[in-house]
């Protein structure tokens, strides 16, 4: 009788080992794929910013490419050539969308400042800040470069760099608008 209650013992003990270790096992498993889960949407939330941000750009270049639309590259406070002669600048941080309004010129500012993608809609001759800017996305930086490929045409390319570093780079063919040097 010792031997059998001793045998029951074991049987249970043996039972409860092999539940402990399935309970374990199914652990293991589910830590294993919160954490990939986790590190995966870290990935894709980066990514998903990167591209809304490039996206973001294109958009704003394509909605404006019509003759003299996309003004200029240049900095925040860049002056533009008097009467359209001079240089025209090629490099810069910020880019200048124009937009005529009751006879009037109007700019859309795309810049960087602050930590934040931002974007400031504005009267030609108005006096703004980069603080005055609507934020659009966090970023860690901005800029552009323009190169004339002859008339009418020219590539703009923009490199956004995103809140975690990661660079995204957007090239586009303008089909109209002016040219670097005027």
């Amino acid at each position: 009788m010792i031997g059998r209650v001793k045998k029951s013992q074991m049987d249970g003990l043996l039972a409860l080992l092999v539940l402990s270790v399935f309970a374990v096992c199914i652990l293991a498993v589910l830590l294993t794929g919160a954490d990939t889960y986790g590190r995966l949407k870290q990935r894709d939330e980066a990514s998903y910013d990167r591209r809304t941000a490039a996206q973001y750009l294109a958009t704003k270049v394509r909605q404006a490419d019509a003759d003299g639309g996309v003004a200029m590259v240049t900095s925040f406070d860049g002056e533009m050539p008097v009467n359209g002669v001079g240089m025209w600048p090629t490099g810069g941080d910020t880019l200048f969308l124009e937009e005529i309004i009751d006879g009037a010129p109007y700019y859309t500012r795309v810049y960087y400042y602050d930590g934040y993608l931002r974007e400031l809609f504005s009267d030609a001759a108005a006096e703004m800040a980069p603080e005055d800017g609507e934020k659009i996305l966090e970023a860690r930086g901005l800029t552009f470069d323009w190169t004339p490929t002859g008339a009418p045409g020219s590539l703009l390319t923009a490199e956004v760099t995103d809140a975690d570093g990661g660079v995204e780079r957007v090239v586009l063919s303008l089909r109209s608008g002016r040219e670097g040097v005027s």
